[in-house]
């Protein structure tokens, strides 16, 4: 198969995707692009792009001059403004659009999770959980809690968090994957009573929530954004190069 692939990244499953369509489909051409959220991404393999598009209209531009024959959405769970835009762009051009998502998680025996739909939903629920709060999701987004007095929070992201932000918090940077046992040490270090995530998925930053089983502690749980009408997602890297494949092939 020869053809240009444009992946929408910044996940593993992204790096993974790049690697497995260089390596197993001589003259293919990948770009992967990424938001620029990050200034430090991993290595990815292929050509690189940063920064966005300017809209569904802009990736759809894109795309024409670019000759992409097909799009990969393997970009984070909660990133819904790029998934809207890529099914959008896609629409316009006729390009075939893959969406790869991760399973999200399930709760287990002894978890304490108490599902949300938005960080303002979260903030309501914090104060009767507890009183020191690690956060989980990320540096951006953290503007629902920063009106909260009388709580400690502990930010951990791989880049500093941008305002505004809780006026009690201290800040932790750190990239996954973690153990439980990196868990278990920071949850216990920061006297820790309530978990605050977003459903994510995967193994590399599970671990908390087992930590936090372990330790009896309640999670509050954000849960995904819904993919766009008519998109549907697969689950995995081989499921999104057989999908790939028919797409391209249709």
């Amino acid at each position: 198969m020869s053809a240009h692939i444009l992946v929408l990244g910044g996940t593993a499953e992204a790096r993974e995707l790049a690697a497995a369509l260089l390596a197993g489909r001589p003259g293919t051409w990948v770009t992967s692009s990424l938001a620029g959220r990050v200034t430090r991404p991993g290595p990815l393999e292929g050509e690189v792009r940063v920064g966005g598009f300017g809209g569904a209209e802009g990736l759809a531009a894109w795309l024409r001059e670019h000759r992409v024959d097909a799009v990969v959405d393997a970009t984070h769970p909660f990133a819904a403004s790029i998934t809207r835009n890529a099914a959008l762009a896609a629409t316009a051009t006729g390009v075939p659009l893959v969406v790869l998502r991760r399973p999200g998680w399930r709760p287990a025996p002894g978890d304490r999770w108490h599902r949300v739909s938005s960080p303002a939903d979260a903030a309501e629920l914090l104060p009767r959980l507890g009183r020191r709060v690690l956060l989980t999701t990320g540096r951006l987004g953290l503007a629902a809690y920063a009106r909260l007095d009388g709580l400690h929070f502990v930010v951990r992201s791989v880049e500093p968090p941008a305002p505004p932000t809780p006026p009690d918090m201290d800040v932790v940077l750190a990239r996954g994957p973690f153990t439980e046992s990196d868990e278990t040490a920071l949850l216990r270090a920061h006297r820790i009573d309530v978990l605050v995530t977003k459903d994510s998925g995967g193994a590399a930053t599970a671990a908390k929530l087992t930590a936090a089983r372990r330790l009896g502690l309640p999670v509050v749980v954000l849960r995904r954004p819904p993919l766009p009408d008519g998109v549907t997602a697969v689950p995995d890297l081989p499921s999104a190069l057989r999908r790939l494949d028919s797409r391209l092939d249709g």
